[in-house]
């Protein structure tokens, strides 16, 4: 070939890479007339106001507090699109992987078989002494962060490679520098933390990436599941494990978690019976704030906390609501991005509303702290203190 062809074919080539670079950089533009703005419709509005919530507390013709909570819970799981995954066994096989020993408590590191389809991994701490002991199911926070999971929340047994335990250290910032389940743990509690489905062990094989997570749940649904119902269903099953140790006092069991993980407590608090108490961290809100168009911030937490038409029934303190009369509590912060404190002042009203209307209303906390969207040690000593009065205060 001669040297003017080949000069001719790169002037060529150049060409249409440029003219290609240069259509494709319009295309990024946008069109003139569009539909949608940021990550909302430019409808948004239109639809909050379509949603009247028929089936909350005092919206549904249902006077039976008792009746409601059933009807309401129904509701829930009927959105969920799937019944739990199906059980391995009606005992969870659990084997126990590693275990050390800490300052007043043990370590171990459990793979539990939660479904037939899957073993989830776990870690739980153990007090010293003679039990049967209180129990807190410690739920792991979104972060966009999903190299790890339960390692968020209790500190990685030795078993663990460097690099998570690294990862680890370093998340702690969130939490004030303290590992939450760790300091539960060296005040009596046995503490169960698990990977939710994407986090930590059960990542993607490809590396943790969050731009992949909505795309793996949207194919899962492909199948009929909806992986936010997956988590919750999970939690309760790992509640139901946590009542069968030995160790546990099934009678006392909470619950409690920051951010993702606050969302995880309030609804299990809501759909497990084993749940006596439950303590929210940085994750409440009205979906009319949540979802507006007139914050620069949009829900982003995704499928994390997505119920297929959830919402034509029920807002997020509605469910939550389905929890009365137990105790709760709920920690927001006024500096926190993530929850407009409009929303989240809306919420703890219609909460409170409802404990009240049972004559439990000693029974819901509500705080907004001057923080930003943080657990940090402050945080977790209240939340101890609040799981030392509702399930230690019978304990001589």
């Amino acid at each position: 070939m001669s040297f003017k062809r080949i000069a001719c074919i790169i002037s060529f080539v150049a060409l249409f890479a440029s003219g290609w670079s240069q259509n494709n950089s319009q295309h990024q533009k946008g069109r003139e007339v569009y539909e949608f703005s940021r990550n909302l419709p430019v409808y948004a509005d239109s639809l909050i106001a379509d949603l009247t919530y028929p089936l909350a507390w005092g919206n549904s013709d249902i006077t039976d507090f008792n009746e409601w909570r059933r009807v309401a819970q129904q509701k829930v799981f009927d959105c969920m699109l799937m019944p739990p995954p199906k059980p391995a066994a009606p005992n969870y096989e659990a084997m126990v992987l590693y275990e050390e020993q800490r300052n007043g408590y043990k370590a171990q590191k459990l793979e539990i078989r939660l479904s037939r389809y899957y073993t989830v991994p776990a870690y739980v701490l153990i007090p010293d002494g003679k039990g049967p002991f209180p129990a807190i199911n410690v739920l792991h926070d979104h972060g966009a962060h999903l190299y790890i999971g339960k390692e968020k929340v209790i500190r990685p047994l030795a078993c663990e490679d460097s690099t998570v335990i690294n990862d680890a250290n370093e998340w702690l910032s969130g939490y004030g520098g303290q590992y939450f389940g760790d300091y539960l743990a060296q005040h009596g509690f046995v503490v169960f933390a698990a990977d939710a489905p994407m986090w930590g062990e059960r990542g993607q094989k490809e590396g943790p990436r969050r731009d992949r997570y909505d795309m793996i749940a949207g194919n899962m649904m492909m199948y009929g599941v909806d992986l936010s119902a997956y988590m919750t269903y999970d939690d309760i099953a790992g509640t139901e494990f946590l009542a069968s140790m030995p160790e546990v006092d099934a009678n006392r069991i909470g619950c409690t978690g920051w951010s993702m993980g606050g969302y995880r407590a309030w609804m299990l608090s809501a759909l497990s019976s084993r749940i006596k108490a439950g303590a929210s961290v940085c994750w409440m809100v009205t979906t009319d704030e949540q979802m507006s168009s007139k914050y620069s911030r949009t829900e982003n937490g995704g499928f994390a906390n997505c119920l297929p038409g959830l919402r034509r029934w029920l807002d997020y303190p509605h469910i939550a609501s389905i929890a009365c009369p137990k105790p709760m509590l709920f920690i927001n912060g006024r500096q926190d991005k993530l929850f407009p404190v409009a929303g989240v002042e809306k919420a703890f009203r219609i909460m409170h509303d409802v404990w009240d209307s049972q004559h439990a209303g000693k029974m819901l906390e509500t705080e907004l702290w001057e923080m930003p969207h943080s657990c940090n040690q402050q945080v977790q000593q209240r939340v101890l203190q609040f799981f030392l009065t509702h399930l230690c205060s019978n304990i001589k």
